[in-house]
């Protein structure tokens, strides 16, 4: 075994141990960090998702910002803002980064600002740049963004645009501890403050020869095959006249969906200690990648079908090819 996976395999455990009962949002924004990719929390309030960002950030000695989303907030807010420095005769605008330019950026409660600020996370998720005032400043490396948004919350909430939603590699779902788990986290935040436990550090180079290992993971035709089938039984779902794919079905997902599905499941089946992707790999991939991309119909909506939902009824109805 490689030393970067081990030592990933490593940090995923750590991280299990401190986010009790969250295993697909852990391993998720694992996945999403050796991609490259960002991310949208979802979860009730008390669900850790901060507290993921932040031991995330911790346990790879990166940088960490925190911008919470309000509907007063101004686009310059978040990307920085060219400020007049110096006096007299030598005074001259300098630009002043703003909470953006971390490794790891949690976006809190995403939904709570207006398009316009939501917008200037487009550039930054897609190019990993920010541009103001016509001049284009680099991210640094790696770069993520993490966005969580409460399910049921409406009041002073705005829907995110679908340009913006398509750029999150995926949407990971928080659900709320049963009793033994509830119990686990007394436990685990108990020790937490009685002891000081330093937390295993991984170098971000070890970030980057992980990323490396996964590019060179297999991917046989048939597999690809697969992963093109059910991104396109997403789009044409009336091929599949046995299913209620077509009524439920509004608008499919984009070919960002492929590109996300086949990394992810690169990165999964690196994970698990393979060279080579097998349909298991997809098919784990496949709702996080997905749920966000399907556009439900309106009879889909009142009859209260979910997008993964969709997607169960997608896996039983696309065979490999």
């Amino acid at each position: 075994m490689s030393e970067s996976r081990a030592a990933l395999q490593h940090l995923l455990q750590d991280l299990e141990r401190q986010i009790i009962g969250q295993h697909e949002a852990v391993r998720g924004v694992l996945i999403a960090l050796l991609c490259g990719g960002n991310i949208l929390l979802e979860g009730l309030p008390g669900t850790a998702k901060t507290r993921l960002a932040t031991h995330l950030a911790q346990h790879i000695s990166a940088s960490f910002g925190r911008v919470q989303f309000t509907p007063d907030l101004l686009p310059s807010d978040i990307t920085g803002t060219e400020v007049l420095v110096g006096q007299g005769q030598t005074q001259q605008l300098e630009f002043e980064p703003g909470p953006i330019f971390h490794n790891v950026v949690l976006a809190d409660e995403i939904n709570r600002a207006p398009a316009k600020v939501q917008s200037a996370l487009l550039e930054a998720m897609q190019e990993q740049q920010v541009t103001v005032a016509g001049n284009s400043y680099p991210l640094p490396r790696p770069f993520m963004v993490l966005a969580t948004q409460n399910p049921i919350e409406q009041e002073g909430t705005y829907l995110l645009p679908e340009a913006q939603v398509d750029r999150f590699m995926m949407k990971l779902l928080l659900e709320r501890p049963n009793a033994l788990q509830e119990l686990q986290i007394l436990q685990t935040l108990r020790n937490e403050q009685q002891d000081e436990i330093t937390p295993r550090i991984i170098p971000l180079e070890t970030l980057q020869t992980a990323s490396d290992d996964i590019a060179t993971v297999k991917v046989v035709d048939n597999v690809l095959r697969y992963i093109v089938a059910l991104i396109m039984g997403t789009r044409e779902p009336e091929q599949y006249p046995n299913s209620r794919l077509s009524d439920w079905i509004f608008v499919g997902a984009s070919t960002r969906a492929t590109l996300a599905l086949e990394h992810a499941a690169r990165a999964h089946a690196w994970l698990d200690g393979r060279d080579f992707v097998d349909p298991d790999d997809v098919r784990a991939m496949l709702h996080p990648v997905l749920r966000h991309r399907i556009a439900l119909s309106y009879e889909a909506m009142a009859k209260g079908i979910t997008p993964d939902d969709v997607i169960e009824e997608l896996v039983t109805q696309v065979a490999l090819v």
